[in-house]
């Protein structure tokens, strides 16, 4: 069983938090972020500190309990650090560039693909072969990474595509005469 509920989320100075009923809102440098905590789930605020708790003692409960207590954590993290997944593209002619809100990837097919990013959601080109999207939000920067690696996902014999910077691409043999 996991007790990661048992775990109380510090909050960090400059992070104001509000708790109506069942809604918690979290401000903080780099944004506000809100949250509708499960009816199961109870939160309470001491001192700097946060603590989550079961209602009662159903399966459905303590496990909704840890949910919350992560996402929690994830909102204070985000408003106060933020979240940031680094891309790396790897193949001949394989660039990419952020203009504002768009991210021009060229990625061996005959036209370029375009990718709006979301709102929230920024995307930095330091080099033409490395992607940074960073964030507030945990879920919505690894949803950007995600789709952005789906258009040309790392193939096991040349190992072109985009992949995460720390992913492992296991590669194949090629097929022998």
């Amino acid at each position: 069983m996991s007790r990661i509920a048992n775990n109380p989320v510090a909050l960090p100075s400059g992070i104001e938090i509000k708790i109506d009923g069942q809604r918690i809102s979290v401000k903080g440098g780099k944004g506000a972020m809100e949250l509708k905590v499960h009816s199961d789930v109870e939160v309470k605020q001491e001192d700097n500190v946060l603590t989550f708790a079961a209602r009662n003692a159903s399966k459905q409960a303590r496990a909704m309990s840890g949910t919350m207590r992560a996402l929690v954590n994830n909102m204070v993290v985000g408003v106060s650090e933020g979240f940031e997944r680094r891309l790396q593209l790897q193949g001949v002619g394989y660039r990419a560039q952020a203009q504002g809100k768009k991210l021009n990837l060229q990625l061996g097919f005959s036209h370029p693909v375009e990718y709006d990013l979301p709102e929230g959601v920024t995307a930095e080109t330091p080099s033409q072969t490395e992607i940074v999207i960073s964030g507030t939000d945990n879920q919505l920067v690894g949803q950007v990474s995600a789709e952005i690696r789906a258009f040309r996902p790392p193939e096991p014999y040349k190992g072109k595509g985009v992949r995460y910077l720390d992913e492992r691409v296991r590669r194949k043999e090629a097929k022998k005469k």
